[in-house]
């Protein structure tokens, strides 16, 4: 009988190896937080100009890819509404703050100069905020208005990222390509590729999904 050889350490991932790799993966993706808050009608411009203040500070700030505010009117939700006694009601913001991982988000979310700004907004918002976060392209396909912001289907996804990527390459191919055809194969595909993301993200994603919202989230 001969003995069986132990494994080599090549051939197997240990435990522990695995988990720093999620680890890792984890710390890669990009993550985007997305924050709810109530704004009194008379303290909008306050508040306002507060946030501003605090997008920009956010700038400064290691992995920082972009931040935006959400006015009522610029959503679905309705942005000034009478209650039953005819009192206005708060006006619903919304906030976005992008970074390219979890760890510069967190050093935002630490920060002494976020803590300032936060100090000058909180007192221009009504109750408490609500907060989501989300990776990737997630944002925008998740249903508005909602703390939970359950995703559709991964098939409908899928169709709407495509209708957004297909035209986005074939304009760049057009226009971009033939500048660097002088280039090399991977100089041109990350041009090409950051291109993309960008302009799905900031750009494409966000219109589709508002145009085709009826469709991504109609009961299944």
């Amino acid at each position: 009988m001969t003995a069986s050889s132990p494994a080599s350490p090549a051939s197997h991932t240990s435990p522990s190896a695995t988990a720093r790799g999620a680890v890792a993966d984890a710390s890669r993706r990009v993550v985007t937080v997305l924050i709810a808050r109530r704004v009194a009608p008379a303290s909008v411009a306050a508040f306002e100009v507060a946030i501003q203040g605090m997008l920009a500070a956010a700038e400064g700030f290691a992995g920082h890819l972009g931040g935006q505010v959400i006015r009522p009117g610029d959503s679905d939700t309705p942005g000034e509404s009478l209650a039953a006694d005819g009192s206005t009601e708060p006006l619903l913001y919304h906030v976005v703050f992008a970074f390219d991982n979890e760890a510069h988000l967190a050093a935002w979310q630490n920060s002494a100069e976020r803590a300032h700004w936060l100090a000058q907004v909180l007192p221009h918002t009504v109750g408490q905020q609500l907060l989501h976060r989300v990776t990737g392209l997630d944002y925008w396909f998740a249903a508005p208005n909602s703390t939970t912001r359950p995703a559709p289907p991964r098939w409908k996804v899928a169709t709407v990222t495509w209708l957004g990527i297909f035209p986005t390459v074939l304009l760049l191919f057009l226009t971009i390509a033939p500048l660097m055809a002088d280039w090399y194969l991977v100089p041109r595909v990350m041009v090409i590729t950051v291109l993309v993301v960008l302009i799905m993200t900031w750009v494409v994603a966000p219109r589709l999904t508002r145009w085709l919202h009826s469709w991504l989230h109609a009961k299944r």
